[in-house]
C-alpha cells in the first residue's frame, strides 16, 4: 500500500493533460486496472486523484506523456503480486493455526468430557451407597423405633397397674399379696424339700395374715387354708437329720471294726466208746479200746459245712468301702424318701458286719444293733399333691387386679 501511495503521489506530478473531451485515461490508469484486486482500489483513487487535478489546470499547461510511467506500473504490479502471495500465506497460516487451535480445544474438550463423565459414574455410585446405607439406616432406626415403642408400652402398662395398685386397691390389699407369698413358699418347702414343719407354720402365718383383713369375703380362703393346715399337721413326722445323723456315725466306725478270724463249723460230738463186763462182746470191746489208745496220740473229728477263710488287705479295704457305699445309699434314700432302697441297704450292711466281723467285739455288737433299730425307721410319707387355699388365694388377688387395673387407649378405642 505505501508502494501505491507513492506511486500515486508520482504521477500526480508526471500526469498527462486531459484531452478536450475529458474521457481519456492516463496511461497508468489502464496498466493500475489489469493489477491484481489488492491494488483495484489503490489505482481506482489514484486515477480520480488525477482526475482532479487535471480539472484544475489551465489547457495550456499540458506536457507531453511520462516515458516513465509504464515500467513502474510493472514495478507496482509485482509489488501487488507479492503481497497477494503474502496475503494467501497469511491466511492459510491462520487458517492452520485456527485448525491446530480447535484441534487442541477438541482434545482438552474429549478430555474434560471423559472427565466429567468419570466423576458422574462415582457420583452415581456413591449415591446408589449412600441410598443403601440410609435405607438400612431407616430400617434400623425404624426397628429400634418398634422396639422403643414396645418397652415404652409395657412401662405404660407397669405404671397403670402400679397406678392401680396405689389407687384402687384397697388400703390392706398387701395382706392378701403377703399371704398368697407365705402359700406359695408353703407348698415349696413341702414338695422340694419335704419340709412339713415349716410348710405348716407359714400357712398358720398365712391364715393369720387373712385374719388382720377382716373380710368376710375371704371366708372361704380360711376355710381351704384350715383344712390345708389340718392334712399337714398329720403328716408323720420323720426325724430324718437324726436318721442321717446316726447313719454318718455309723460310717465313721467302719474302720474301727474288728475282722473275724477264719470261721470252721462246728465239730460233730463223737461219744466214747466204753467196755462192756460182757465176753460175749470181746470184738467190741478190743475195738474200743484200740480207739482209746490211738486217740491218745491222733485225733480225727469230722465237720460238715462251708470254711469262711481269713481276708486279705485289699479284700478287707474293698469290703470296709462297700459298707460305707451301703450306708451312703442308706442316706441318699432318707432324704427321698425312698423306704424299699433304705430297708434293702441296712439289711445288706448288716449282713456284712455279721458275716466278716468279729461278732464278740463290743463295738460290732454296738454297730449291727444300730442297724436293726435303724431298720425299724419308716420313712415313707405320703404328700398331698396340691394344697386348697393357694389356687383359691391366687384367683381372688388376680380377680382384683384385672377389676381395678384402668385399661389402655387402645383397648378402650377397640371396645
Amino acid at each position: 500500500m505505501t508502494d501505491n501511495n507513492k506511486t500515486s503521489g508520482t504521477d500526480k506530478n508526471t500526469s498527462v493533460p486531459a484531452s478536450s473531451t475529458g474521457k481519456e485515461k492516463p496511461a497508468s490508469a489502464k496498466k493500475a486496472s489489469n493489477s491484481p484486486t489488492t491494488n483495484t482500489t489503490a489505482s481506482t483513487d489514484n486515477a480520480a486523484e488525477t482526475k482532479s487535478a487535471d480539472a484544475t489546470k489551465k489547457p495550456e499547461q499540458t506536457a507531453a506523456p511520462d516515458t516513465k510511467a509504464e515500467p513502474k506500473a510493472q514495478e507496482q504490479k509485482k509489488g501487488g503480486n507479492k503481497l497477494g502471495a503474502i496475503a494467501i500465506v497469511l491466511v492459510i497460516a491462520l487458517g492452520a493455526g485456527l485448525y491446530y487451535h480447535g484441534h487442541q480445544q477438541a482434545t482438552q474438550t474429549n478430555a474434560q468430557l471423559a472427565a466429567l463423565n468419570s466423576q458422574v459414574s462415582d457420583l452415581k455410585q456413591a449415591l446408589a451407597s449412600s441410598e443403601e446405607k440410609a435405607q438400612s439406616a431407616v430400617e434400623k432406626a425404624t426397628q429400634d423405633t418398634n422396639v422403643l415403642i414396645a418397652q415404652q408400652d409395657k412401662t405404660i402398662q407397669s405404671l397403670q397397674k402400679a397406678l392401680a395398685d396405689v389407687k384402687g386397691r384397697r388400703p390392706n390389699d398387701w395382706l392378701l399379696a403377703e399371704a398368697e407369698y407365705l402359700v406359695n413358699q408353703a407348698g415349696r418347702q413341702l414338695w422340694l424339700e419335704h419340709d412339713v414343719l415349716t410348710a405348716t407354720t407359714l400357712m398358720e402365718t398365712a391364715d393369720q395374715r387373712i385374719a388382720e383383713l377382716n373380710d368376710p369375703s375371704l371366708t372361704p380362703i380360711r376355710q381351704a387354708m384350715a383344712k390345708d393346715i389340718q392334712q399337714l399337721k398329720a403328716i408323720k413326722r420323720i426325724d430324718v437329720d437324726g436318721i442321717v445323723l446316726r447313719l454318718t456315725s455309723l460310717q465313721q466306725e467302719v474302720d474301727k471294726l474288728p475282722l473275724a478270724n477264719a470261721i470252721m463249723p462246728e465239730a460233730q460230738e463223737v461219744t466214747p466208746e466204753t467196755v462192756s463186763t460182757n465176753v460175749d462182746d470181746w470184738q467190741q470191746n478190743l475195738k474200743a479200746s484200740m480207739s482209746d489208745f490211738v486217740g491218745q496220740f491222733i485225733t480225727y473229728r469230722k465237720r460238715d459245712g462251708n470254711v469262711v477263710p481269713l481276708l486279705t488287705p485289699a479284700q478287707t479295704f474293698y469290703l470296709q468301702e462297700n459298707l460305707k457305699a451301703k450306708l451312703d445309699q442308706a442316706m441318699t434314700a432318707v432324704y427321698r424318701g425312698n423306704g424299699r432302697l433304705y430297708a434293702e441297704s441296712l439289711k445288706t450292711a448288716s449282713e456284712w458286719a455279721e458275716r466278716f466281723y468279729n461278732q464278740d467285739a463290743k463295738i460290732t455288737e454296738s454297730f449291727i444293733s444300730t442297724l436293726d433299730y435303724l431298720s425299724k425307721q419308716t420313712i415313707d410319707v405320703s404328700y398331698p399333691d396340691a394344697l386348697n387355699s393357694q389356687q383359691l388365694i391366687s384367683d381372688l388377688l388376680a380377680e382384683r387386679l384385672r377389676r381395678d387395673l384402668a385399661p389402655l387407649p387402645t383397648e378402650e378405642a377397640s371396645q
